[in-house]
């Protein structure tokens, strides 16, 4: 190991054993299950924001971004910004507040499945499985792809087992998340968003500068047919522009749907402590979005640019998600400072995966620990709840790990189609029990049901014929669970008098 390997190793290091301290500190703060789950209410705004998209992004922002961008120009990766953008900024808009408010006075429900299940009096605890079956379906799976992502990171970076970077990494974010529960998964979020932050933008200047300046890449991308469009993509193989339709892009924009079934992003509104500093934190987090996921797609094409030069090797298929990666490695070959530098660097991307990993183990493991054990009368000492929802996180987290132990997986594949599931599966139906009074029980699980099957019935059977049916299985599966949240609630008994004097009281409250 040279000079360089050792300071990027003693910088992520460092923020590795500062992770774990402020899962720590947070432990002392988590005497109740509520505290575990969320934090006792108590973020301010600036952590509100910045955890919720720190967890949104996860290294699919940092690693998955830019590897799409790199291999077949910006058209893509951008209509999938465009729409995270903007899903990102309504979802503060329109929900964050309401299901602040909703959340608290239904029972002061502390979970997502908790609250479904309080808003429609759900004495059957149907909608409680179903709910907390989603979430282990689709955060199992997703929370792999974060250990994924950092065996990566760590492969090919120091050339070590990819297994072995896997499971540390993993050990390390199940250590800190299992310590502190929300509050520890909050308050290292913000410190990973900054993180991120810092590696977006280190990379984005040296990368420009070696390829030969900002002229430099924007020549190497406008060589390239389609690369620099938003109507066609660049097809690496014939080196031709392909025509990206209307349809194409409506349905890469439909990841924007995607936020309003987010438990680990909806659980940050719940959890702030007033809720008229929502606006401050919606402002905070859709600038942050909009900007990092600007420079993150732009990435690609600086990395394509490099490549050009012989700055870096050229990336073939799910290869290019280590575009960042190798950036920061030759950074580090520019000295001890540079090294550092770079190391802070992959610690982002560490960070951007850590901060969604522990979010979803924190979901995950609350669906199990919590839920369930509530929908099956599993009676637990008030005590005892904490340490069984951290052997739960634990649990959870080694199926994720053998889930992850193929290093040839790809990153942005994996988070897409959990991204749809949840959105399909739980968005439609927060947004009706939000604002439709006549949304049912029978409403919420014809919702939730149709929506996840059809995510995979999109995803498997429709998607692959091609044509016009190559529409992200989001779109079709948010569509259908709409429907039938409607068709079913206006075809059975209406709500009683009192979930519908509740939902008029919520929708009282002046803000």
């Amino acid at each position: 190991m040279n000079t360089a390997d050792v300071c990027i190793m003693i910088a992520i290091i460092v923020y590795l054993i500062g992770m774990l301290y402020v899962g720590y500190v947070c432990s002392k703060k988590n005497s109740t299950a509520d505290d575990f789950y969320l934090g006792g209410r108590k973020l301010g705004p600036f952590v509100t924001a910045m955890s919720a998209e720190a967890s949104d992004m996860s290294s699919w922002l940092l690693m998955g971004l830019p590897g799409v961008a790199y291999l077949s120009g910006i058209c893509d990766a951008g209509w999938t910004a465009i729409g995270l953008a903007v899903g990102t900024y309504v979802n503060w808009l329109i929900v964050a507040k309401k299901i602040r408010r909703y959340s608290q006075v239904c029972k002061n429900s502390i979970t997502l499945p908790d609250f479904f299940a309080n808003r429609f009096r759900d004495t059957s605890n149907v909608i409680m499985v179903i709910s907390a079956a989603v979430i282990l379906i689709f955060f199992v799976p997703y929370t792999a792809s974060g250990f994924a992502a950092c065996g990566k990171l760590f492969s090919s970076l120091f050339g070590v087992n990819y297994m072995t970077a896997m499971i540390v990494s993993a050990i390390v974010i199940v250590g800190y998340t299992a310590l502190g529960g929300f509050l520890a998964a909050s308050t290292t979020d913000l410190i990973q968003s900054i993180v991120m932050t810092i590696a977006l933008i280190v990379v984005l200047i040296f990368g420009i500068n070696v390829a030969g300046g900002f002229d430099a890449v924007m020549d190497n991308a406008r060589a390239l047919p389609g690369y620099f469009s938003l109507n066609e993509m660049y097809d690496v193989s014939t080196n031709s522009a392909v025509e990206y339709g209307f349809i194409t892009k409506l349905s890469t924009a439909a990841w924007g749907l995607g936020y309003f079934g987010m438990p680990h992003i909806l659980l940050r509104f719940m959890a702030i402590e007033d809720e008229n500093k929502l606006v401050l934190s919606r402002r905070i987090a859709t600038v942050w979005v909009v900007i990092s996921l600007a420079i993150g797609t732009f990435i690609g094409a600086v990395g394509l640019a490099m490549s050009n030069v012989g700055a870096i090797e050229v990336f073939e298929g799910s290869a290019s998600e280590t575009v960042i990666v190798r950036i920061s490695a030759l950074l580090s070959t520019y000295g001890i400072i540079p090294a550092l530098i770079a190391g802070v660097i992959l610690a982002g991307i560490l960070a951007s995966t850590m901060s969604t990993a522990d979010s979803q183990l924190i979901a995950a493991s609350s669906a199990v620990s919590k839920n369930l054990f509530t929908a099956f009368n599993i009676k637990t000492d008030p005590k005892k709840t904490v340490r069984t929802a951290r052997i739960t996180l634990v649990i959870i987290a080694i199926i994720a790990a053998v889930l992850a132990r193929n290093p040839d997986s790809s990153v942005f594949g994996i988070v897409s189609f959990a991204w749809a599931g949840f959105g399909a599966a739980f968005g439609p139906v927060v947004l009706f029990a939000l604002f439709w009074k006549r949304t049912n029980r029978y409403g919420a699980i014809a919702g939730m049901v149709s929506g996840g099957a059809m995510v995979f019935i999109w995803k498997y059977c429709v998607r692959p014929l091609g044509g016009a049916w190559n529409i992200y299985e989001l779109l079709p599966a948010f569509i259908i669970a709409c429907i039938a949240i409607v068709v079913f609630s206006l075809a059975t008994p209406a709500p009683s008098k009192e979930i519908t004097d509740e939902f008029d009281y919520v929708k009282s409250l002046k803000d």
